[in-house]
Parts: structure tokens; C-alpha cells; sequence
């Protein structure tokens, strides 16, 4: 079983719904996102690069690419980054995690968060699922894909929450899957393939 992700980046308008969806299911820090929506266009967010009428502006939602090959998992000292088995799922054991952020320096897709001290909270309380992952002070953290969610059979919170329809959830290997159709049928690329990571995350145009 590999447990990954579809995005359809013709319906992917980058509305961050994903990113605050994300944020607030897994009662993240103060300035931490696990999710992103980060644009090919212009320098900076939503704007398109090129000049009038002749303009390009694609948006790509960037999170853990839950890699088959993980370099992450290479470089960790201790095993607190590691593979699940079972499921494929790359994850990050906070209790382990001595914060010496190799992961993040081997990751070519930056998707990684730091707790630089005890993580700080917009709200006095504790928000979105209660068994939302721990978040612990001097750690290196970042997407689950929701595990806690697929154990209770549901679907990652940023696939639930998508307004556009542009995500899918499923698993991989398995031929019949929805996923593994829209991989087969459409134009699927990934994420820096030159990096021989094979992420469990494809983008269909």
C-alpha cells in the first residue's frame, strides 16, 4: 500500500483553504503551515508573470510529498523521521525529534516547520480534532497527511475541505483506485523527480 495524493491544477484556483483548513485540524503553532499555496507567475503570491494578454499564473499546493525514496529519512539521526510500512506514510515522531533539523536541510521541498522555543497559539484553547498531533517545543514537524484521520477512515482534512474538487486520496498501488487512474490517465508529473525521492504526490494538468 502506498497511501498519496492527486491534485488537479486545473482546478486548483489558490484559495488557501487547504493551508487554513490544515491549520486549524491540527491546532497548528502560530506561524507554522504545513500546507502551502505558492505561485508560478509573478514574485510574489497570485500574481502572474508575462505582459498583457500574453500572462501565465498557475498555482501549486505544496505540502509533504510523503516520498517513497525520502531523503529526510536518510539524514535523521535518531529514526524520529520514518517511513510507515504499512501505509507509506512518512512521519515524524516528536518524542524522538532532538530538533536538529537535518530533515529540513535534506528535504529538496522545503515543507518542514521548527518549533524555535515553546510553540505560542493564536487562542487560548486547543482547536480543531482532539487527537490532533503534539506539537513540542525545539522539534522539526509537518504533514501527517492526516493519519489520524485515515485510521478513522476518513479522508486528509485538505482533500474534505477543497472548495474546488482538486484533490484525491487514495492508494496508489492499487490499480483500481481513483488515484492511481488519474495518474495513469492524465498528465501526472512530480515534484523534482531529478531528485530520485519518487514523491507519493502527483499534479494532473
Amino acid at each position: 500500500m502506498q497511501y498519496g495524493m492527486v491534485i488537479d491544477l486545473q482546478r486548483c484556483m489558490g484559495c488557501q483553504t487547504c493551508a487554513t483548513s490544515c491549520k486549524l485540524a491540527n491546532n497548528l503553532p502560530s506561524g507554522n503551515w504545513w500546507n502551502t499555496v505558492r505561485t508560478e507567475g509573478g514574485e510574489t503570491i497570485d500574481t502572474a508573470s508575462g505582459d498583457y494578454p500574453n500572462c501565465k499564473l498557475q498555482h501549486y499546493p505544496i505540502a509533504c510529498q510523503h516520498c517513497k525514496e525520502p531523503a529526510c529519512v536518510a539524514v535523521c539521526p535518531t529514526g524520529a523521521t520514518y517511513r510507515d510500512e504499512e501505509t507509506g506514510i512518512v512521519m515524524q515522531d516528536p518524542e524522538t525529534c532532538i530538533g536538529c533539523k537535518s530533515c529540513i536541510e535534506a528535504c529538496p521541498y522545503a515543507v518542514r516547520v521548527y518549533n524555535d522555543g515553546e510553540p505560542a497559539y493564536a487562542l487560548d484553547f486547543a482547536v480543531g480534532r482532539a487527537d490532533a498531533p503534539v506539537h513540542i517545543a525545539n522539534t522539526v514537524e509537518k504533514c501527517t497527511l492526516c493519519k489520524n484521520l485515515i485510521d478513522a477512515g476518513e479522508e486528509p482534512m485538505c482533500v474534505q475541505a477543497c472548495v474546488g474538487y482538486a484533490r484525491f486520496f487514495g492508494d496508489l498501488d492499487d490499480l483500481a483506485s481513483e488515484v492511481a487512474k488519474l495518474v495513469s490517465d492524465r498528465e501526472a508529473i512530480q515534484l523534482m523527480p531529478e531528485q530520485g525521492t519518487n514523491p507519493s504526490v502527483y499534479y494532473v494538468k
